[in-house]
């Protein structure tokens, strides 16, 4: 959608092929329904919120940046509100909204919208002269293509990789895709006890098989019955590839403790509960589902009188709270991923354009492309920006190359 925006506004002539008999069906999703737009931070910022091919994208990001988004949206009568972590929503709470502005844009400017699946490209001496779809499959010419169907998480809004197919089809590289932005899945019987609990507040790091902490942060996350979700993990897993390296994870329940002044509060709380046995003792520490799973490791019975704890039970409780391990086995289905890692490779594809370096006539924006962020607005963002650029210079070359044609 904002690829034919942008490219509309050039005075391009538009048409927009869509599966899904609404458009902007995965923005419904995005913060939980509220739609996370993007993130007020500045380039510097963003760019250190893109773990992957971020150099690629600095060109897209500086031309329309956090604020260019926000101006754009505003422009079209959605009020705006920054909320913690730099996280801009509509202030009504409505991803509707977002989609509505653009919906009504789309009209504004002409492009026509036409609910239909592309099934190929057509490309005729190294230049893409238009599309086949299901409805058309004799093909619908075009001056120039843009391939802006996202990955393949979520694919029922519509994101089934598809945009891989069609990259294949021009010649271009397609790094293996996997999921970002993912819950993790761990054997441990242990979540499946504590499913449903939120931690707040907690650090969590994450070792690979050598010991190299990958990823460090204060926050959120939940037990389920797989494993692990929640935002910390989610971020977690941008920086994990499972194809070629292990994970542990190490969650300190207590880091605003160290170990002195937490050993001073176990030893207060088990003095002031002395006659009641560990599992109410614990009461004040950790949830109620936690109890048992953190005294079953430091080797306590949930039955054992508090005054009857000895020094060294208490330093094992103490090191499992600020060590709580966890072992994970991979991610969940790319299906149940935020964003899709991996894509078009970017080194075939011009940074400041989104034109294919392969072929002539044919651009990539957003997902389908081999770049992720974090959660937080980061990845609409670079939705928003390669779509613009993308639009604009399609529709500056695809007058070069019709002149050319003629």
């Amino acid at each position: 959608m904002m690829a034919a925006i942008s490219a509309a506004r050039q005075g391009a002539q538009v048409l927009l092929l869509e599966p899904n008999e609404k458009v902007g069906r995965k923005l419904y999703i995005t913060g939980k329904g509220r739609c996370n737009v993007t993130n007020h931070c500045a380039l510097e910022e963003m760019m250190a919120s893109i773990p992957r091919n971020g150099k690629f994208l600095y060109s897209a990001l500086s031309r329309f940046d956090p604020q260019a988004t926000m101006d754009f949206f505003q422009a079209l009568g959605v009020e705006l509100k920054v909320e913690r972590g730099n996280r801009v929503f509509p202030v009504s709470d409505r991803a509707a909204d977002i989609i509505d502005a653009l919906f009504f844009e789309l009209r504004r400017q002409g492009v026509e919208l036409r609910r239909d699946r592309v099934t190929g490209l057509q490309v005729r001496e190294g230049a893409v002269m238009g599309v086949t779809t299901r409805a058309c499959p004799q093909g619908i010419p075009a001056a120039w293509v843009i391939v802006a169907t996202g990955g393949a998480s979520y694919p029922r809004t519509g994101s089934t990789g598809d945009g891989y197919d069609l990259a294949r089809q021009a010649g271009h590289e397609v790094v293996p895709i996997r999921g970002s932005l993912v819950p993790l899945e761990s054997p441990d019987p242990c979540c499946g006890q504590m499913q449903g609990l939120a931690l707040r507040n907690v650090e969590l790091r994450v070792r690979n098989r050598k010991g190299k902490v990958v990823y460090q942060e204060l926050g959120e996350m939940l037990f389920t019955h797989f494993g692990v979700s929640g935002p910390l993990v989610l971020s977690a897993s941008a920086h994990m590839n499972f194809q070629r390296d292990s994970y542990t994870l190490h969650i300190d329940l207590k880091p605003a403790l160290d170990e002195g002044k937490l050993d001073a509060r176990l030893v207060r709380d088990f003095t002031d509960r002395a006659n009641q046995n560990m599992g109410n003792a614990l009461g004040g520490l950790l949830p109620q589902s936690m109890i048992p799973v953190v005294a079953r490791r430091a080797g306590v019975s949930l039955d054992t009188k508090a005054h009857d704890l000895r020094r060294e039970q208490r330093r094992a409780l103490l090191e499992t709270m600020k060590n709580f391990t966890l072992e994970v086995s991979g991610p969940r289905p790319v299906e149940e991923a935020i964003v899709t890692a991996g894509g078009v490779k970017v080194g075939e594809v011009d940074p400041k354009t989104m034109a294919s370096k392969k072929v002539r006539g044919l651009s990539f924006a957003g997902e389908v492309l081999d770049v992720d962020a974090y959660t937080g607005g980061f990845n609409l963002q670079i939705a928003w920006a390669t779509g613009w650029v993308a639009g604009q210079a399609a529709a500056e070359q695809s007058e070069e190359k019709d002149g050319e044609a003629e």
